[in-house]
This record gives structure tokens, sequence and C-alpha cells, in this order.
């Protein structure tokens, strides 16, 4: 679990500073926010029943995780509580402006680039298997292999 909340923490952090150079700005609940994530999506090859997925699969789950979870706190941090976070009211394929659909293909591209990452910080921090090399991921994304 520890382990988890470290690497999820990272996650967060990268997010945050990214998210913020992205968009000039950005608030401190999405450095939880990235953060969970990242630590889910990490998990995606993780687990012993997933090591079978195929790249292209664990996007399309991590582009669900990352949905699902931007959907939930952006009712709770944006309507209920009002603070106007983001809104995508004015994006194409929007739902009640938490999510969208560009940021959704967005999300997808970038998940093989969460989970090389994940096991970047696995490998480098807990002396586990070395990652893929990226361009690997990638290009198995794009033949889905």
């Amino acid at each position: 679990m520890k382990k988890i909340l470290v690497i999820g923490f990272i996650m967060g952090m990268v997010y945050f500073t990214l998210e913020g150079f992205w968009r000039g700005w950005t608030n401190i609940s999405m450095l939880f926010v990235g953060g969970l994530c990242g630590a889910l999506i990490g998990l995606l090859d993780e687990a012993p029943k997933r090591y079978n997925l195929k790249i292209w699969q664990q996007c399309i789950l991590g582009t669900l995780i990352i949905i699902s979870i931007e959907f939930i706190s952006g009712v709770i941090l944006n309507i209920w509580l009002k603070l106007n976070i983001w809104d995508y009211s004015k994006r194409w394929g929007n739902f009640k402006g938490q999510i969208c659909l560009t940021y959704s293909f967005l999300w997808f591209l970038l998940t093989p680039l969460a989970i090389w990452f994940d096991d970047w910080l696995r490998w480098k921090f807990y002396g586990e298997e070395k990652p893929y090399d990226i361009k690997e991921i990638y290009i198995e994304l794009v033949t889905f292999k």
C-alpha cells in the first residue's frame, strides 16, 4: 500500500505540474485526482489477471478510469463545491461539463505513458522489472498487437 501511495503522489505531482503548464494554472485538488488516476492506471499491468491485456485494451480501461474519476471529482469539486476548476460545457461531446470526448481521446493516448511511468518508478525505486521501451508500447498501440 505504501508503494502505491508513493507512486500515486509522484504521478499526482507530475500531473499537477503538467496541467499547470497546459492550462496556465491548476488547483491543488488535481494533485490528488491525478495521483489517484495514475496509481490506478499503473495497476493495470500489475495484477496477474491483467497480464494478458493488450496495450489498446489497457488504454480503454485507463480512459474509463480517468473519465470516471474526472466525472465524480468534477461533480464534487465543480458542481457541489462550486470551485469551477474546469468546465467542458462548451466542448463537443461533453457530459454535464465535467467530461468530454476530446479529452477522453487524449486520455486514451496518454494512458500508455502513465503505465510506462508507473513501471519506471517501480523499477527505479523498488527494483522491479525494467519497463519496456516507451516507443515499443506506442508501436503496439497503433498496430493493435
